[in-house]
């Protein structure tokens, strides 16, 4: 009889074991645009938010984060000669354009390489622009390094070529 129970103890926790191990709610979506990795803000105490669409506003059909009072969008578009990068930084609710801001992208191809490329405001379009001279394939991982005013706010994201 002690036989029984100890042996209904142990396959009852075993199959409690598997229950739990089947339910593991940390699963990762693959989409084709590859969302947002991560940011970080320097300023901020609270941590940031990633986002893979908007809530406030018209998105551009990127990579959208939203930290802190900022909204980062990246768009990167194919191109013959390399990778064009589209960034748009935007403030508050209403999403206001920042035109003054100082804008690197740190690019880390797929080889393992590292290339530094200061971005452009583009006043027609409101937003900041570059070319990625680079057309070998597989995945890029790029960090947007913003500067506004003395205030440090960084996007993380990725694409695919």
């Amino acid at each position: 009889m002690i036989s029984l129970k100890s042996s209904l103890i142990v396959i009852g926790s075993v199959g409690l074991l598997f229950l739990g191990a089947c339910s593991n709610s940390n699963q990762a979506a693959n989409t084709e645009k590859s969302p947002a990795i991560s940011t970080s803000n320097a300023n901020s105490p609270a941590s940031p938010v990633a986002k893979t669409s908007s809530q406030h506003g018209e998105s551009k059909g990127g990579q959208v984060v939203e930290t802190g009072a900022y909204h980062l969008e990246f768009v990167p578009e194919k191109e013959l000669n390399g990778t064009h990068m589209d960034f748009y930084l935007l403030k508050g609710d209403n999403h206001e354009a920042i035109s003054n801001a100082k804008v690197k992208a740190k690019v880390q191809t797929p080889d393992g390489s590292q290339k530094t490329l200061n971005l452009t405001y583009d006043k027609e379009g409101k937003h900041y622009t570059v070319l990625l001279p680079e057309k070998s394939s597989g995945q890029y991982q790029v960090k947007m390094l913003v500067d506004i005013d003395g205030k440090k706010v960084d996007g993380r994201f990725s694409f695919n070529k």
